[in-house]
């Protein structure tokens, strides 16, 4: 889940030319881009580049969906806010993975008893997340987006009190350990998860699952993990039948406090330093850069530039 150069699917330029011009056709074409995908190249799970494209190109269309629904968008994030204020204690941190366009970080953060000293919320879309903070501002929210991977957030251990996500693991049908490992190794009190529930699902939510590669099994893989799982059911609202979602709540036995998130390098795992226009490692004089007040933070964002703060002759 990082750019175009560098992605676990070894397309060829040809492939990815076409991958990329007809996901945008079939999009335009109102069809399923990611479905596209998958009958293009033969595949019966979504790839990691195809998700990044097809987030990409969806960018702008939350913002819409929760404009144009605005009675059905709060009550979704008043539930959501309901699930995480119960672990999220006064001047907390919260993270959001996959935030999109932050319409429900947003609308979480105003439902929220007392909001968190720190929010945060990531996506593999520099676009989306653009839109996102517009999004914000237009609420009068206060958080902090940035492009990052799921499976390598670029966030210490357990530097954060709760993470949640909101129909963001959905598309890694396959990759349910890796993603709960990484989820529970950045979260200090809680991870809890909203997606769709395909153990809990009729017949046909579940075919519809099966044939997009949604994800299965979430609670018994996070019991494998040694999760204590305190929350498992079906929630009370959600919009689509045929994609059921359910909470599957994780609480961890222990809990340090820290003050703030603290950042590290997905690529090394060392301290990351911000300054207005990046953030960098002493350590390895690995550097990422902010783009447009966006955080750039996939391990393909790394560049090395050893010399990145110190005096340069003129």
């Amino acid at each position: 889940m990082n750019s175009l150069t560098q992605h676990d699917d070894d397309l060829s330029a040809e492939d990815l030319r076409r991958l990329l011009v007809g996901m945008r056709s079939a999009f335009e074409q109102g069809n399923n881009a990611m479905e596209f995908a998958r009958a293009a190249l033969g595949k019966t799970s979504n790839l990691t580049i195809a998700t990044l494209i097809a987030y990409d190109l969806q960018a702008g269309a939350y913002v819409n969906q929760a404009l144009s629904n605005p009675a059905e968008k709060q009550l979704w994030c008043e539930q959501l806010a309901s699930l995480v204020s119960r672990h999220l204690s006064p001047g907390g941190s919260l993270l959001e993975v996959g935030s999109g366009e932050a319409t429900t970080l947003a609308g979480v953060l105003e439902a929220l008893p007392a909001p968190p000293t720190v929010a945060l919320g990531f996506d593999i879309s520099w676009s989306r997340c653009a839109h996102g903070n517009g999004w914000l501002k237009h609420k009068h929210q206060q958080a902090e987006l940035f492009v990052a991977d799921l499976f390598n957030i670029p966030l210490a251990d357990e530097s954060v009190d709760v993470v949640y996500s909101s129909h963001s693991l959905e598309p890694n049908g396959g990759r349910e350990t890796a993603a709960l490992s990484e989820l529970l190794r950045v979260a200090k009190r809680a991870v809890v998860l909203v997606e769709p529930i395909y153990e809990l699902a009729d017949a046909d939510a579940r075919a519809r699952m099966s044939h997009h590669g949604y994800v299965r099994d979430l609670k018994a893989t996070a019991e494998r993990l040694g999760c204590n799982v305190t929350d498992y059911r079906l929630l009370d609202f959600y919009v689509n039948p045929l994609n059921p979602s359910g909470v599957v709540c994780l609480e961890k036995s222990q809990a340090r406090s820290v003050t703030t998130p603290a950042w590290r390098c997905p690529l090394t795992q060392t301290p990351l330093t911000r300054t207005t226009d990046a953030f960098s490692s002493a350590e390895t004089g690995l550097v990422y850069p902010v783009l447009s007040g966006i955080p750039l933070l996939c391990r393909d964002h790394a560049v090395l530039a050893s010399s990145f703060g110190k005096p340069i002759t003129s």
